[in-house]
């Protein structure tokens, strides 16, 4: 999770939307703001507009004196595009999201692209189900922890063994199969020790 989020004001409307919702949202709307084409772009809005909908949520960007603000809020609050304030009964159902300051929208891309390079390398040596699963540890650990991937604990890695990937990350049954493999040749592609995470992945 990034600087930024850890800054939302308020805490009730996550109990509507998933955290790995919102982390999603926040980080396809910082690719979305840092994306040159614009088709890319509009990848990643209509990618937020459809995690956000599954939950019948929407989002807008806030423009504030201290700079833009990710604003998560209820689809019903909304008519022609437009807010009706005689639609909001408890402000708190919304959650937003600095895009500016701590959380630079710059240093966040930069990560991400530092993490998908490793991904692209691990599937490039290693095949399309290895880099699956390093594209979902590169998930986990930009969106929770806004770190490298090749920086996480053996703890880290024991949570997303456990929680995110069976929760999150959709794994088909041959990425299941080879997770905790791919797990290793992520470091061994990025030139670090393999942590001892003392957990195995277990289907089903």
């Amino acid at each position: 999770m990034s600087d930024a989020a850890n800054d939302r004001s308020d805490d009730a409307g996550e109990d509507e939307l998933p955290e790995e919702t919102v982390d999603e949202a926040e980080r396809l709307t910082r690719l979305a703001r840092t994306a040159v084409d614009e088709n890319e772009r509009d990848a990643h809005r209509e990618k937020r507009a459809e995690i956000l909908g599954a939950h019948e949520f929407t989002s807008r960007i806030r423009e504030d004196e201290d700079g833009d603000v990710l604003v998560l809020h209820p689809a019903e609050w909304l008519e022609d595009g437009t807010i009706r304030t005689d639609r909001i009964e408890d402000v708190s159902r919304a959650v937003e999201i600095p895009l500016e300051g701590t959380g630079d929208p710059d240093d966040w891309s930069e990560l991400d692209a530092e993490n998908r390079r490793l991904v692209e390398a691990v599937r490039e040596e290693h095949g399309d189900v290895h880099g699956d699963n390093a594209a979902a540890l590169a998930d986990f650990m930009g969106n929770h922890y806004a770190r490298p991937i090749a920086s996480a604990t053996a703890d880290e890695i024991t949570e997303f063994l456990t929680e995110y990937f069976v929760r999150n990350a959709w794994p088909s049954e041959k990425q299941r199969a080879v997770v905790d493999e791919s797990i290793r040749l992520v470091f061994e592609t990025a030139d670090e020790p393999v942590p001892e995470f003392g957990v195995q992945y277990r289907n089903g």
